[in-house]
């Protein structure tokens, strides 16, 4: 799994795919330079709960599969958000099905903010510093800063990025697993299966 390319960058940029409807959540990962080297695919919804989101604002009381895949299709991580009522739980599995671990929400009012678990234990954690400018700080256990989520990055080309449904992840050293790999999952799930709450 460390092999995949997906892992090799320090700089993802996600852009979700324009639908008219947005039924299925699907997502575009590219490296700083344009190149594709993943999709974040919604997977198993039934036509029942897409009549669901369509007519009503229930996602957060649903659950939601993810597949993160690499450029050429292998799957490389799953992300499975359970139906939630406060607070939400978000579990990590490698290729094989094994868990990599949880991100788990430790709080409901003011800024929001999750842990990263493995086994229990929390290894690190995703603050949001500001939703709406789409500011998230990614700590490793000791609180240290190792990536961060924003919408703006000066070194992409602007004419690629620019649209409202991108942001960039920025992954500042070589990461070991299985923080790497959370890292990676968190980011790439912060708007598909973390923020499904509209109030956020």
């Amino acid at each position: 799994m460390s092999e995949s390319i997906l892992f090799q960058q320090n700089i993802l940029v996600v852009n979700q795919k324009a639908k008219l409807i947005e039924l299925t959540n699907q997502y575009s990962v590219f490296d700083a330079n344009g190149n594709t080297v993943g999709h974040v695919n919604q997977v198993g919804q039934s036509n029942v709960k897409k009549l669901l989101r369509l007519v009503s604002s229930v996602d957060q009381f649903l659950t939601h599969h993810f597949d993160i895949t690499d450029s050429s299709g292998a799957l490389v991580m799953s992300i499975t958000r359970p139906a939630k009522i406060f607070k939400s739980t978000v579990l990590i599995n490698d290729s094989t099905g094994a868990e990599l671990g949880r991100i788990v929400q430790e709080n409901v009012f003011g800024k929001i903010h999750f842990a990263l678990e493995v086994g229990g234990l929390k290894i690190g954690a995703i603050k949001a510093e500001n939703w709406r400018a789409w500011n998230f700080s990614i700590e490793d256990a000791d609180g240290r800063e190792v990536a961060r989520v924003t919408k703006k990055f000066a070194g992409l080309a602007r004419e690629m990025f620019t649209t409202a449904d991108s942001y960039v992840v920025e992954i500042h050293e070589n990461l070991s697993q299985p923080l790497h790999s959370l890292v990676i999952a968190a980011a790439l799930s912060i708007d598909t299966a973390l923020k499904q709450d509209s109030r956020l």
